[in-house]
């Protein structure tokens, strides 16, 4: 009808968030966050171009959603890192988005009071406060890009980035991928094809020009030339897709692309069926391969929190259970240092077979 506005007619509210620049200079990097940030970007680079024969270990909650127990598990984490350190660079998962099948709670940044308020100008607050005291203290972290607006707020505390399974087909993930600046894993396909991981990291490599926001929060194009460093990720998925044949699959698959043949192999999600329990067979599987010569292998991920298992969400966020996920299940702690440290005796006496070929001298 004449005067019907035909605009925004499905939007109950707006509300303005803090600019980029804002949250930053609240919650501001420090000299020792820089260097943890840069350090821990160097070294999975270095992994990556197989300069540094160390393996990667991607390890923590599926997702974050009570600070208290996640500075908790960091502070355990980071003191187990210390002592692997010099066999296995440890990144601890720090996901605050996440992505839904159908509905569900979408993650600490959306809702972090997970009572449907949606402050999630609190929540990109409190998730940059929280990345910030894991730098203080030296541990790296990783997170999964969703929200293509989020980078500019949290990207310069990543070190790693994942994109799922279920946004590795998307244009718009490829092309924000391509100007991230740290190395970012495309995950295999839900049925567990290897082509929608392939083709985007083949897309992420080139150069684009996509819409966001600077840090004033104007929207922008951003011309990126490319990240040197999307790699695959095998999370499994009709079945699993850790196993040496297929493993050799994906090798294959990476080499016609003429792609670097290099991969990380998640333990959980298909590859493990979701079940805590089958993250240390799936584990102890590619750190045998590795041991029979393997090379293309170079990081493993776990999720891992305090207490094993996961919990339904509660009415009241008072009653759920310290350390327990309220996403996918999880290993708890002791199985996790327990999986580490043998990650860890096993890898160091097969690491001096991946380290690159001296180069030789001028005649």
């Amino acid at each position: 009808m004449p005067g019907q506005s035909l605009n925004n007619v499905n939007i109950q509210s707006i509300t303005l968030l803090p600019t980029p620049r804002e949250i930053r200079q609240q919650f501001p990097q420090t000299a020792a966050t820089r260097r943890t940030v840069s350090e821990a970007r160097e070294a999975v680079e270095r992994i990556l171009d197989r300069e540094d024969p160390r393996l990667l270990a991607i390890v923590g909650p599926c997702s974050i959603h009570d600070l208290d127990a996640a500075t908790e598990y960091a502070n355990r984490l980071h003191a187990l890192s210390q002592k692997i350190r010099d066999s296995v660079v440890v990144i601890m998962r720090v996901y605050f988005e996440k992505p839904r099948t159908t509905v569900g709670w979408k993650g600490f940044i959306n809702d972090p009071f997970m009572d449907d308020t949606f402050r999630m100008d609190e929540g990109l607050r409190r998730a940059r406060r929280f990345l910030l005291t894991l730098a203080e203290m030296g541990l790296p972290a990783a997170n999964e890009a969703l929200d293509p607006i989020t980078p500019q707020y949290l990207a310069d505390l990543i070190a790693w980035t994942a994109i799922g399974a279920r946004t590795s087909e998307s244009q718009t993930h490829r092309e924000l991928s391509s100007g991230l600046s740290m190395p970012v894993g495309f995950k295999n396909g839900l049925d567990g094809s290897f082509s929608p991981a392939i083709n985007a990291i083949k897309a992420a490599l080139q150069p684009h020009h996509f819409f966001g926001i600077t840090e004033l929060g104007r929207p922008a194009v951003f011309g990126a030339t490319g990240n040197p460093y999307p790699h695959i990720v095998l999370r499994g998925g009709v079945k699993p897709n850790y196993d040496p044949e297929a493993i050799l699959a994906c090798e294959k698959a990476l080499a016609a692309a003429g792609l670097p043949v290099r991969m990380i192999v998640d333990c959980s999600h298909g590859n493990s069926n979701k079940d805590p329990g089958k993250e240390a067979e799936v584990l102890a599987n590619v750190t045998a391969q590795i041991e029979a010569g393997n090379r293309s292998i170079v990081g493993v991920m776990l999720e891992s929190n305090l207490e094993w298992g996961s919990q339904p969400m509660a009415d009241d966020p008072a009653k759920l259970k310290y350390g327990v996920s309220i996403t996918d299940a999880c290993i708890d702690w002791p199985t996790t240092e327990a999986l580490l440290l043998e990650l860890h005796s096993r890898y160091r006496k097969a690491m001096p077979d991946r380290l690159p070929p001296k180069k030789s001298g001028a005649s």
